[in-house]
């Protein structure tokens, strides 16, 4: 999995040879699932301060204990690298530590043992001279989070379950099992069998939010039981207000005495979805984590009782009551908020959900899901309020987990969590024996210099923002290359799968062992942002560092905040920038600043940034519009704001979009004849929420900015270089700088008198901004007095951006090497 929570370390009793303390063992289970042996348990187990990293660097038993009762189950030594990875440290290899054990559920239920009680599941491990002990803890999602319970006899079960981080099985027998429910017009029909309840034994409904409580008596015969639980209590006056009601269900005795209502599902399904009679609610028949009855109400609910997989994604066979009457939409939302995707579904109330994959690119491109847990929803389309989770139903838990193979080691995993609600992962492109903090530091500090002994391969490794994408000056490059025809081969870093690159050109995934390879063995290195931290240029290495942006807010060591140096980020770039074997500048203005900012000695190549050579050329804005799906005629907006560091999202991935521009007033003042182009910098991870309505569109996934620019009308950015290159184009500039002291006077600074220079107007509020635009579909007007300010600026900063910059780093790279 892609978000594993690493079980608590525990280690109640471990000693070693000598009596003295050791440190604390982690014992984890990272599946428990019911097989036609029995309970399979997959797990781990390994000391803190050692390696099982060999088939023979420890041995684990598993036992399960009852009073003075206990069961030995025989194991099976895995190689399980998740162990690694799941420890998320890098000084120990735990490779080998997994193990499998299979409890046969005879061996609870028969003889003496056969007694209602619950067993203790415990490991042990000898590793050396030590012997450790502790309980199961669980992984964070799917069986080993929540297991299913099994029935073992007509009316005995076995309940899994976590408490004290440890893993119980709770032996039963039940008193009555409900086998069915069945809804009428004014009640809920209850019928199961009963073992020996009284005469006099309802069935007790009680809402948990409030305490309420009704009961319902049961009607027995013939070793069977019937209860008509009335629809009216759970919609009285004054419920309704919780999005979810839950109505918890056991069984009370005449003598007060209790037994649980124990879902039986053996003969068909009872869990099940109904509309209730006033038209506003549904309920959910409900089976809990431990196997009994609850009843959910709410408006809307969505059950899933059938998984299917395929190459491309997932079908769901699903039953889904939502309010409302037109089309529903599928929404797959990012669980840390970086990303969303959105499908419309044709309203049904039964539905054949497609859960893709794959998904499609602004520019066209199918790509896999991005790394992480897909949250999934359904909902009426564009009613967020009526948004419902997807519920699995008991009888489809076996399907999972569902795996679909994308790229390489990258899997999309469908997956349960907090018991029966679906999610998807997309796990990390490279599997876990090579992303693990072990692996890594093996191969950055073993794997990297043993590499660096290997001759230098006529070899091109591209690295655009860590694996973004093709694009930006590398791309251009290596277009200069290949239409030279040099007798090379070209590597791209992709990450995560997430782009595609040209026939002809191989793509290497961040990270994996090839990277590092790469990295110590290709003759070129041409990146547009950091290297790695670990690199070191060898003889005859060529590393070119054509950088991303043009010169307005102040970088690196010129920038004054706290910010940059509190990361580390100044230290690294001290050891980085010895490496450049060239730094590419875009202007005679740039080139000083590059040096100082950046305390760069090396070489400067004054050559103009390759990226803009297409911008000379201005061809190709006709093919770009139509892979943005834009109409012709429809005049386009680009908004491209730059990132602020102090606005950092709270759980630390990326930073906020803070869109200030009022996309609403937006839609409404620019009309049919616009478009709005929303384009992030790389630093921020947030969707772009109402994007794909065919006037907002999200281009933060387009690989390549300098084909936006090529085709937009007008440019809306606040400080972003993107600027200057959008200047060689002579197109339009507005600056919506909402922020501009706090901007100029704290967080960065600028290397000019922004105000004074700038080639468009600055404007400070959404409304101004929209007024300018419009003036601008009309005339000029709202530019027309900066054409001397916009000269003077594209003479400034713009003066190599003639088309031959690729070229001319190309000529310089190539004497370099």
């Amino acid at each position: 999995m892609s978000a594993p929570t690493a079980p608590a370390a525990t280690a109640p009793s471990a000693q070693d040879g000598d009596g003295a303390p050791e440190a604390v063992a982690v014992f984890g289970l990272r599946s428990v699932r019911w097989t036609a042996s029995g309970l399979e348990l997959t797990g781990y187990a390994h000391p803190g301060d050692r390696d099982t990293g060999r088939l023979a660097a420890g041995l684990t038993t598993v036992t399960a204990r009852s009073g003075r009762s206990t069961v030995r189950l025989r194991t099976r030594r895995l190689h399980l690298p998740e162990a690694t990875a799941d420890s998320g440290q890098s000084a120990f290899n735990h490779d080998w530590s997994g193990f499998t054990a299979v409890l046969d559920p005879a061996r609870l239920v028969s003889g003496r043992a056969g007694r209602d009680r619950v067993w203790r599941i415990g490991g042990t491990l000898l590793a050396g001279l030590r012997r450790h002990t502790g309980p199961l803890a669980p992984h964070w999602c799917g069986s080993a989070e929540y297991p299913a319970p099994r029935w073992v006899g007509p009316d005995v079960r076995i309940v899994p379950y976590f408490a004290e981080q440890g893993l119980r099985l709770r032996v039963e027998t039940v008193r009555a099992r409900i086998t069915a429910a069945t809804a009428t017009d004014t009640a809920l029909l209850v019928t199961g069998r009963v073992r020996d309840l009284p005469a006099g034994t309802v069935l007790r409904l009680r809402h948990r939010q409030s305490d309420t409580e009704f009961d319902t008596v049961l009607a027995c015969a013939d070793g069977g039981f019937t209860a008509e639980v009335p629809f009216a209590p759970l919609t009285a006056a004054g419920r309704g207000a919780e999005e979810i009601e839950h109505w918890q269900a056991q069984f009370v005795l005449p003598d007060g005495s209790t037994a649980r209502a124990a879902l039986d599902e053996r003969d068909g399904p009872v869990a099940a979805l109904h509309a209730l009679p006033d038209g506003a609610h549904q309920l959910l028949v409900k089976q809990l984590a431990d196997g009994d009855l609850q009843l959910c109400v709410q408006r809307g609910s969505v059950l899933v009782s059938g998984i299917a997989a395929a190459a491309d994604g997932f079908t769901l066979t699903t039953h889904a009551l939502l309010p409302g009457e037109g089309p529903l939409e599928l929404v797959l939302r990012h669980s840390n908020g970086t990303g969303e995707i959105r499908r419309t579904v044709p309203r049904a109330e039964r539905l054949a959900l497609r859960l893709p994959a794959c998904v499609t690119a602004s520019d066209g491109t199918e790509l896999p899901l991005r790394q992480g847990v897909w949250d999934l929803r359904l909902r009426p389309l564009g009613d967020a309020a009526g948004e419902r989770s997807l519920m699995l139903s008991p009888a489809a838990q076996d399907a999972l987990p569902a795996v679909v193979a994308v790229a390489g080691d990258k899997r999309i995993v469908l997956e349960r969590r907090w018991h029966d609600t679906l999610i998807l992962d997309s796990t990390p492109v490279i599997g876990p024996a090579e992303r693990s903090a072990w692996a890594q530091e093996r191969l950055r500090t073993t794997g990297y210099p043993a590499a660096r002994q290997q001759p230098l391969r006529d070899t091109v490794l591209y690295d655009v923002f860590g694996g973004r994408g093709y694009a930006d000056s590398p791309k251009a490059v290596h277009a200069e290359l290949v239409r030279r025809g040099a007798a090379l081969e070209h590597l791209w870093v992709v990450d995560d799968a997430q782009a595609e690159v040209p026939a002809g050109a191989r793509a290497v995934r961040a990270q994996s062992a090839e990277w590092y390879e790469a990295l110590a063995t290709s003759r070129y290195l041409v990146g547009n942002t950091h290297f790695p931290d670990f690199l070191e240029r060898r003889p005859g290495q060529v590393v070119v560092q054509t950088w991303h942006g043009s010169l307005l807010k102040r970088i690196a060591h010129d920038v004054d905040n706290a910010w940059l140096a509190d990361h580390g980020y100044l230290e690294a770039l001290a050891h980085e920038t010895p490496q450049w074997s060239l730094l590419v500048s875009p202007s005679t203005f740039a080139t000083p600043i590059l040096r100082r900012a950046f305390r760069y000695e090396g070489e400067v190549l004054e050559s103009g940034y390759p990226r803009n050579d297409v911008l000379a050329a201005g061809e190709g804005a006709d093919a770009v519009r139509r892979r943005l799906g834009v109409p012709a005629g429809k005049r386009i907006v680009l908004y491209a704001p730059t990132w602020r560091e102090d606005q950092q999202r709270a759980n630390g991935d990326g930073f906020e979009l803070g869109l200030r521009l009022d996309v609403d007033a937006a839609r409404a003042a620019l009309g049919e004849d616009h478009v709005l182009l929303v384009r992030p910098h790389a630093h921020v991870r947030e969707p772009l929420p109402g994007a794909g309505d065919g006037f907002l569109f999200d281009v933060g996934d387009y690989p390549d900015v300098q084909e936006l620019l090529l085709a937009a009308d007008v440019l809306v950015t606040d400080y972003s270089s993107i600027m200057f290159d959008f200047a060689i184009t002579g197109r339009p500039v507005l600056f919506f700088t909402y922020d501009l002291e706090h901007y100029r006077d704290t967080l960065r600074g600028f290397y000019f008198d922004f105000e004074a220079e700038a080639p468009g107007p600055l404007i400070p509020t959404s409304e101004e901004l929209l007024a300018a635009l419009r003036d601008l579909a009309a005339g000029d007007g709202a530019t027309a007095k900066y054409a001397e300010a916009y000269r003077r600026f594209r003479d400034t900063h713009c003066h190599l951006d003639d088309g031959g910059a690729a070229a001319r780093v190309v000529d310089r790279m190539l004497e370099l090497g």
